[in-house]
């Protein structure tokens, strides 16, 4: 199959190449099933994979297809020679609920789960043609049903099973609509969406088919009375009607099953197609689910379809000449996309949307009847049944060849959307292009093409000869979507040619705007600024998405040759030049746009660059930046802050290079003599008098032991800008004393001089005392003859100094008695010292006489032993070895036993020094000096009047060598 020239805008594509090969679309196959039956079927249902027969025997057969092997076997509650044969059964779309009419006018009722058909006493005598089931089943009962009966009437029911012998399965039945014509051939109900209480029903007769659309009644509880009456009466039907014919014509309506997996063949999951045969023919379209005006549902028949006899083919007889006379239409079904039609035992596949038949297979042999044509609604499958023989018409792959379908009708949206392969999608695209650029729509050819594998040159050409610039620029940006990352010669000439046409799409509508030319009829200047401004939207967009696929250079020479500064800035932003962003704002004087791109930067190098410029106009906002940056190296930064510096009058307070400085010595612990340094000599050429700031840093550096800063450096700049108070500081905390002061007096500081000669510790009075005449001569040397007095208090402050170390200093014709109470004082004090020398001398005489008394006493001390005293430590008898006795306290010791006693309570030196003499005594070496030492250190003090008597106090009563029971009380 191809698609002719003629079509309108579609070039000669051999199609046939691009259709998949796969199974045929139909087949009918023999069911063969796995037990064997001896009379002929009479009826059929199959629902929800559940097939049911019905025998002349009067025996009704449930079978669920998921396993054959699962067989119900029912009767009816009578015999067939009492109620008549099976003539129709009705089952509902989920399975559950099954009505059996039969040809004596009984009908009876079976639910899903029971065996056992109830009698439909309400019902009976009606002979039913066809029920149009709830659409809000399953449900335990059918709840409200419409039926279709043989005398034109429409009745509407309510069948819940009951297991009281005495109750009916109807809980009410009301005729609510009726036709004179003849038999009810066809029902069909379904909710309208998004209404709960609309709905819409499907009426057909042999020669008319109703519409009604509307909302059904709401009774006080389900199930009470009717529901659709008040739709019958209320509304008024779409009618669609045919001339009667004379013979008998069969006549029936069918629905199309339910979309697979929630997928709506047609399109529109709001639509389910239908299908009415009649004596013309079989009419097909689309019934409306969706809430409708009242003029839609009146026109609901005006896009319907009639596929009549003549378009279906005779049958072929033995001889190979077709019949001259054509048997009517016998059964129809709807699949998906197609009808098929049952027709002088042929299957016949119609697909709806082009009329063409696609499938014509004999099923039946001449003298076969068929039973019925069936379809599944839940499961899509679809069945032929005989008296005899069951077939399943399988449907595979139906919407394949529907894009074909619809390229040839030139619906190209719902042609691509039904391709499958990428070879059916670019087909499609290009037919849709072709017939665009005849239709002389160019953008919208643009998009298509850009999708399609038509040359690129010649799509560009195309465009160009007819001067589509914006066509070409929305191919392009579709093209370049189509490229992988890996045609990087594709992309990145795409991407350049696009900047020269956004260049000159600008350049045009800028032109225009300024020369306020005549414009394009329809057109205003606002509509030119308003296009100008959604191109440059566009541009921005496109460097966005492609910044990878321009050549940074290209792209920068091709935009300034059309001195296009904006689109520059918006391509420097888009690749993150931060460089060009920042000298492009910085050029114009935008601070505070140079400050947002600076605040996404986290490339140091981009900081060190602009902030000389930045500290000059917006110092407080860079700095807050800066703040935010800790691997900043604020050594890099220092000349920036020296140049904010040079001109700044600014109190220190709100300097913000002292700011930062500050901010990287205490929060980022900066230890760089360069960074101290540079804050100190902001502190210290600061045009303000005092110096709190740069005392207050020094202080808290001499805190740190070691200062950060050169002291030397720091001194200089001290001196340089007279700031003698930090001079003096740096001086002090090296240790220089003697300088400090020296250098305040002779700056006349005589407070701060004598500050500093306090500093040294008491341990060092000399210099302390050094230090306080200095400033003392000083003090003497700025008074003046009547200020000696003043001079004398200044005295007062040192505790070190007297009067006879400031004499020296007075002038050599002062006179006394500006200072004789001061030397009066001074020769009390010192009569008062030796006095008290002479005091201490007579004390020391004394002392000295009782130590030469007690000496004496020494050498006739004696102690006496009586002869059956023991030792104090082992109770033995004290003579029996060599012992010591203390005069002073008459307690006696081995001296073996004082010894190991003495070890015990003695120090680790101590205990050392005794057994290295006893050691050496051992030895035979120097034993009377050895002898000598050890006596004294053993023989100190006694053990019990001693401190090694006070140092038992920590030990317990009882020891563990004790026996504790003789403690216990």
């Amino acid at each position: 199959m191809t698609l002719e020239p003629t079509v309108q805008g579609i070039s000669s594509i051999s199609l046939e190449d691009l259709t998949e090969s796969s199974l045929p679309i139909f087949k009918v196959e023999r069911v063969q099933l796995q037990f064997s039956i001896s009379s002929e079927f009479v009826a059929a249902q199959v629902a929800n994979n559940v097939l049911i027969l019905a025998l002349s025997t009067g025996r009704i057969l449930r079978i669920d297809l998921d396993s054959p092997g699962d067989i119900d076997d029912i009767d009816l509650p009578k015999r067939p020679q009492d109620v008549g044969l099976i003539r129709r059964m009705f089952l509902d779309p989920s399975a559950s609920h099954l009505i059996i009419t039969t040809t004596l006018g009984d009908n009876y009722y079976l639910h899903t789960q029971s065996r056992q058909p109830k009698a439909l006493s309400r019902l009976k005598g009606v002979r039913i043609e066809t029920i149009a089931w709830n659409p809000s089943l399953p449900t335990a009962s059918t709840r409200e049903i419409l039926i279709g009966a043989s005398d034109g009437n429409v009745y509407e029911v309510y069948i819940e099973p009951s297991n009281e012998f005495y109750r009916r399965e109807e809980k009410y039945l009301k005729a609510v609509y009726k036709l004179p014509e003849g038999p009810i051939t066809g029902l069909w109900v379904d909710v309208i969406s998004n209404r709960p209480d609309g709905r819409t029903v499907v009426v057909s007769t042999a020669t008319r088919l109703f519409y009604f659309a509307g909302r059904i009644g709401r009774p006080g509880q389900e199930g009470s009375g009717s529901i659709f009456s008040r739709l019958f009466e209320t509304e008024t039907p779409a009618i669609h009607e045919v001339p009667p014919d004379s013979k008998s014509v069969p006549s029936a309506l069918t629905v199309s099953p339910d979309p697979p997996d929630g997928f709506s063949a047609e399109g529109d999951e709001s639509e389910r197609s239908y299908a009415w045969l009649s004596a013309q023919g079989v009419l097909y379209g689309k019934l409306r689910t969706s809430a409708a005006s009242p003029g839609q549902a009146s026109s609901i028949f005006n896009n319907s379809k009639l596929l009549r006899r003549p378009n279906i083919p005779a049958s072929v007889n033995a001889n190979g000449r077709k019949k001259s006379t054509l048997d009517p239409i016998a059964g129809i079904l709807l699949t998906q996309w197609h009808l098929l039609s049952f027709v002088e035992g042929r299957i016949v596949a119609t697909q709806r949307l082009d009329e063409k038949i696609v499938y014509d297979q004999v099923v039946l042999e001449a003298g076969e009847d068929m039973l019925c044509l069936l379809s599944d609604q839940k499961k899509n499958t679809f069945w032929l049944f005989t008296p005899q023989e069951i077939y399943e018409i399988v449907v595979t792959d139906e919407d394949r060849d529907v894009w074909k379908v619809m390229l040839a009708a030139q619906q190209f949206d719902q042609a691509s959307r039904y391709a499958r392969s990428p070879a059916q999608k670019d087909a499609v695209a290009t037919a849709s292009g072709d017939y665009l650029i005849k239709k002389q729509q160019y953008l919208e050819a643009a998009s298509v093409y850009g999708k399609s594998s038509r040359s690129f040159e010649q799509v560009a050409l195309t465009f160009i000869d007819h001067g589509e610039q914006d066509a070409l620029r929305r191919y392009l940006l579709t093209k370049i979507s189509t490229y992988k990352k890996s045609h990087i010669m594709q992309r990145i000439m795409i991407a350049s040619w696009l900047i020269e046409i956004f260049m000159s799409k600008l350049n045009s509508l800028d032109d225009t705007i300024t020369t306020k030319a005549q414009l394009t009829e329809g057109t205003n200047t606002a509509e030119t600024k308003d296009e100008l401004g959604a191109i440059r939207k566009e541009f921005q967009d496109f460097v966005n998405k492609y910044k990878s696929d321009l050549d940074r250079k290209t792209t920068y020479d091709m935009i300034s040759s059309h001195g296009r500064e904006q689109e520059l800035l918006a391509y420097a932003t888009a690749i993150d030049d931060s460089d060009f962003v920042l000298s492009y704002w910085i050029q114009r004087d935008r601070w505070q746009e140079s400050l947002d791109v600076l605040r996404k930067q986290n490339d140091p190098e981009i900081f060190y660059r602009y902030s000389s410029v930045l500290m000059t106009h917006v110092a407080t906002d860079l700095v807050d930046i800066l703040m935010r940056h800790s691997d900043l190296n604020p050594r890099k930064l220092i000349p920036a802050l020296l140049n904010y510096n040079k001109d700044n009058l600014t109190p220190l307070s709100k300097n913000q290079a002292a700011r930062y400085l500050n901010f990287c010595i205490n929060q980022l612990q900066s230890t760089d003599p360069a960074v101290h340094n540079t804050l100190l000599s902001i502190y210290a050429s600061h045009p303000s008098p005092s110096e709190s700031a740069l005392i207050s840093y020094l202080s808290a550096q001499s805190l740190n032991g070691k200062p950060f800063y050169d002291t030397d450096f720091a001194f200089r700049l001290c001196i340089q800008h007279s700031r003698v108070h930090s001079a003096v500081h740096i001086y002090s905390s090296m240790g220089e004393y003697g300088s400090a002061v020296d250098l305040a007096l002779k700056h006349n500081e005589i407070e701060l001089a004598t500050s500093v000669a306090d500093r040294p510790t008491d341990t060092d009075s000399a210099l302390r005392k050094r230090l306080w005449l200095a400033v003392a001569k000083k003090v003497i040397s700025q008074q003046k003859t009547g200020s000696i007095k003043t001079a004398l208090d200044f005295m007062k402050r040192c505790d070190l100094l007297r009067i006879e170390d400031l004499i020296p200093f007075f002038p050599d014709f002062v006179v006394i008695d500006d200072f004789k109470e001061e030397i009066c004082l001074a020769l009390e004090s010192y009569s008062r010292s030796i006095a008290t020398l002479d005091s201490e001398m007579d004390a020391s005489a004394a002392t000295a006489e009782s130590i030469k008394k007690d000496i004496k006493q020494l050498t006739r001390r004696y102690a006496i032993v009586e002869p059956g005293e023991r030792c104090r430590v082992c109770q033995l008898p004290l003579l029996s070895r060599q012992f010591f006795v203390f005069p002073s306290c008459q307690h006696g010791f081995h001296s073996d036993c004082l010894g190991r006693k003495v070890l015990e309570g003695s120090g680790l030196t101590v205990r050392a020094r005794i057994r290295e003499l006893q050691a050496s005594i051992a030895r035979g070496g120097r034993r009377e000096r050895e002898a000598r030492e050890l006596d004294a250190l053993v023989a100190q003090q006694c053990i019990l009047c001693g401190d090694y008597a006070i140092k038992q106090i920590e030990e317990p009563f009882v020891s563990e060598a004790d026996d504790h029971d003789e403690w216990v009380v």
